[in-house]
C-alpha cells in the first residue's frame, strides 16, 4: 500500500513538472511587449508601435537575418522599419517592428 502511494506521488510530481516546462503560445495581441525569443516572430507581425531601433540597428538586425542589399530603409508612420532587400537571390520587401520581428513580404 505504501509503495502504491509513493508511486502515485512520484507520478503526480513528474506530471506537474512536465506541465511547468510547456512554452506558452505566442500572443496575437498587438500590444504584446518586445519578443523575448529572437528565433520566433509574433504571429501578427509586423506590429505597429513606438520603435526604439535606430536606422543602423534596424539595418544590422535585418542583415543578420539573412537579407542583403538593403535600400530605402525608412521608419513608417506606424513605427515599422521598411526596406527593399534580397534574400536567397530574390527581391523582397522586408519589415522590422518594435518587437524585433522581421517579416518579408
Amino acid at each position: 500500500m505504501k509503495t502504491m502511494i509513493f508511486a502515485a506521488t512520484l507520478l503526480g510530481a513528474s506530471v506537474t513538472m512536465a506541465f511547468a516546462q510547456i512554452t506558452p503560445v505566442p500572443s496575437t495581441d498587438s500590444n504584446t511587449p518586445a519578443v523575448a525569443t529572437p528565433d520566433s516572430n509574433n504571429p501578427t507581425a509586423p506590429v505597429a508601435g513606438a520603435n526604439s531601433f535606430t536606422e543602423e540597428q534596424a539595418k544590422d538586425r535585418i542583415e543578420k537575418a539573412g537579407y542583403s542589399g538593403l535600400t530605402g530603409l525608412k521608419l513608417d508612420d506606424k513605427g515599422v522599419w521598411q526596406a527593399s532587400a534580397s534574400k536567397d537571390g530574390k527581391p523582397v520587401k522586408v519589415s522590422l517592428d518594435y518587437q524585433g520581428n522581421i517579416v518579408a513580404m
